[in-house]
């Protein structure tokens, strides 16, 4: 235990004018003050360096169960790898009976419906983040911010009841029917009007991306100096002129960071997907048909893969889905790191 000693301040010693004498300065002498020992037993020595080496085990452990990831999917996946090669990623075909796997179509719904979520969620995440930083009352900002992140916090199961009880009669009855009828010449909206489908997917990934778009994207815009905001207006911008050149443009290499991240949630969802994209393995134009992600197809088979060629397929799948999602969000933390530099929006709110 470390020992303190008790300080005690030095008395001043002083002389008077009168002592030095008219038109001399006056002398000041002050007692250095006592010197500090601090003492640390071995005890504390050996418990700092416990710390120390128990906080670097953490960290190591992180790095070590992602690089156990890769390892076991990739040793689970030579039998696929080494039978399918390349085309395992560009064959339509996915026949566990005959034992041809191919992985296009569950790429293809991947990719179509995050895309699809990344049109929709992006002009509304933008849309609440700019109100929240530069429009929004000080009473209403909290309540907003708050009910968004909310969001974030509803397990996916629940969107998914939601979409097939309320989301998919809305888009049977009114949307799809609309849609077919105006914009069916597109070749993007016709077919039969199932409900649950790739549209369906994708807004209900939409909604779930909207909290992480939205945070990153307040973030960003609150890391944005004020100074450029004043800037703008003293040479009399408009609000909307403000916030497009002075916010906007200074902040849409993080705001583009907030998007990937996104996209990396949305390629990653599973159950509510799972629930409303119909899962059959087919690559269709229409946004009406069914369709599968690779997330989808190792949820509903993989119990029911006896076959080794079959499981080391799925796995595959898995290897590819990790990868690319850990790529994505790497981009998009580095897109925004340049942005905020470590800037939290905490901080300013």
């Amino acid at each position: 235990m470390s020992h303190i000693p008790e300080f005690r301040p030095a008395r001043l010693q002083t002389a008077t004018p009168a002592e030095t004498g008219p038109g001399q300065p006056v002398l000041v002498t002050v007692a250095a003050p006592p010197r500090i020992e601090l003492r640390t037993s071995r005890f504390s020595k050996y418990m700092d360096v416990a710390f120390r080496y128990s906080l670097l085990i953490c960290s190591v452990a992180v790095i070590a169960i992602m690089a156990l990831f890769f390892y076991e999917l990739t040793s689970r996946s030579k039998l696929s790898i080494a039978r399918f090669g390349f085309g395992f990623f560009t064959g339509n075909t996915w026949d566990p009976v005959a034992g041809d796997f191919g992985a296009m179509p569950f790429i293809y719904g991947t990719l179509v419906s995050s895309l699809l979520a990344l049109i929709l969620a992006v002009p509304l995440a933008v849309g609440v983040s700019v109100f929240v930083t530069e429009l929004c009352p000080r009473s209403l900002r909290g309540i907003i911010s708050f009910t968004v992140e909310l969001l974030a916090a509803i397990p996916s199961v629940i969107y998914g009841l939601w979409g097939i009880f309320v989301l998919a009669p809305i888009l049977r009855t009114y949307v799809q029917p609309w849609l077919a009828k105006y914009l069916g010449w597109t070749g993007f909206f016709s077919g039969p009007a199932y409900g649950i489908g790739m549209l369906a997917a994708g807004i209900i990934l939409a909604i779930m991306i909207i909290p992480i778009i939205a945070s990153i994207t307040r973030e960003v815009l609150v890391a944005v100096p004020q100074s450029q905001r004043e800037a703008v207006l003293a040479l009399g911008a408009t609000r909307w002129e403000m916030v497009r050149m002075a916010v906007l443009r200074n902040a849409r290499v993080g705001i583009a960071g907030g998007i990937i991240l996104g996209l990396g949630r949305a390629i990653g969802e599973t159950m509510a997907v799972t629930m409303l994209i119909g899962n059959r393995p087919e690559v269709a134009k229409s946004l009406f048909a069914p369709a599968y992600t690779m997330a989808s197809v190792i949820a509903n088979e993989f119990s029911e893969a006896t076959d080794d060629l079959y499981l080391s397929s799925l796995v595959e799948i898995g290897l590819v889905l990790l990868i690319v999602t850990v790529i994505v969000n790497a981009f998009a933390r580095l897109l925004v790191w340049s942005i905020t530099r470590g800037h939290s929006a905490r901080n300013n709110a």
